[in-house]
């Protein structure tokens, strides 16, 4: 049995309780916060935490630390778009095996503005490696190391680009917290260590990119192909070709003319506090669902910026930040309804007791 395509309010309210974010669901565990929407976006590794936490209850920062840096069953490292994101220990390999050759093939061009060739890449690689054979390595150090081997040039920028480059290769990922800083592992000690996980997913190449849809549309529908390309960073036509294939042909064919009938999300009044550049607001091709037009510029000011957002049933009403020691402060674009300002209020407070400051 068919339906109508779904409104856009309807819509929004179904991507919003497949992210975490809406319908009241809410994860006991990290491992189930990932379960549900798949990655985190972890260019930050605070805001990553937060987005967690908004997808969760009762968990704390410790929780996420724990996760990657003793049990291991989170990494973080390049992935979606060659861009940091937390996900499963488990989806590691196959993803850079998927990912990784795309984003390196992107780069090339850069390598050559910061005036690297073949020859010095895999001369920092060796740096790289070798150091972390030592065990984890802070950033700064590394950097201190290749600036030492003559990769100075560029400031921080040819550091940055060259340990992403290990990683996107399959050689390197974030390791623990040293001293308050983040360091690289060498990936297969890391995976292969005590506490890493016992068994790794493996997906055949052919099929990654399936599988990916696979895990995109359960974490981020009702979506379409182009939406798909740019929260994963491949190409429209591979994406395309993958949305279409194996078991979503058919399912693809119905889309095209009706949408499968889907259980409907209801709107609860959810109030949620996401971080800044929160996989809810980055996982589609825009956001004129989530945030309404005439904030858009409030959200998205521009210079790369994606403002920590609340969200009410999936929708933005507000943007949010806090200093370290300072309460959460929220700028409303509107007048909140008296219900919203409750949960604001609870969500505010949560922030401070996932971060032990309550």
């Amino acid at each position: 049995m068919t339906t109508a395509q779904p409104t856009p309010p309807a819509t929004r309210l179904l991507r919003a309780r497949a992210q975490g974010v809406g319908s009241g669901w809410r994860g006991r565990s990290v491992a189930e916060v990932l379960g549900r929407a798949f990655a985190v976006q972890a260019q930050d590794a605070a805001a990553a935490a937060l987005g967690i936490r908004a997808r969760s209850s009762e968990l704390t920062a410790a929780d996420v630390v724990r996760a990657t840096d003793v049990e291991r069953s989170v990494v973080r490292n390049w992935f979606m778009r060659g861009t940091l994101h937390l996900v499963p220990a488990a989806d590691v390999r196959w993803l850079t095996s998927l990912l990784g050759p795309v984003f390196l093939r992107l780069s090339e061009r850069r390598y050559r503005e910061l005036g690297l060739d073949d020859r010095d890449l895999l001369r920092a690689e060796r740096v790289i490696t070798s150091a972390l054979g030592e065990g984890p390595v802070s950033r700064a150090e590394l950097s201190g190391r290749l600036a030492a081997a003559g990769f100075g040039n560029g400031g921080g920028q040819v550091a940055v680009h060259l340990l992403r480059r290990c990683a996107l290769s399959g050689l390197i990922c974030h390791g623990p917290t040293v001293e308050g800083e983040p360091s690289f592992v060498l990936l297969d000690e890391w995976m292969g260590s005590a506490g890493a996980p016992a068994v790794t997913a493996e997906v055949a190449a052919e099929d990654a990119a399936v599988e990916l849809v696979r895990r995109y549309r359960a974490a981020h529908g009702p979506a379409a192909p182009e939406d798909f390309a740019a929260w994963s960073g491949l190409s429209v036509t591979v994406a395309r070709r993958a949305w279409s294939s194996g078991p979503y042909e058919a399912e693809a064919e119905a889309e095209a003319e009706v949408e499968v009938e889907v259980e409907p999300a209801e709107a609860v009044g959810d109030v949620r506090l996401l971080p800044a550049y929160d996989n809810y607001l980055v996982g589609y091709r825009t956001r004129a669902l989530s945030v309404p037009p005439a904030f858009e510029r409030l959200v998205h000011p521009g210079g790369g910026q994606l403002r920590a957002t609340v969200i009410v049933d999936g929708l933005a009403c507000a943007t949010w930040s806090r200093r370290v020691g300072r309460p959460v402060s929220v700028t409303p674009f509107e007048e909140l309804p008296a219900p919203v300002r409750t949960g604001l209020a609870a969500e505010q407070a949560d922030i401070l007791r996932f971060l032990g400051e309550r």
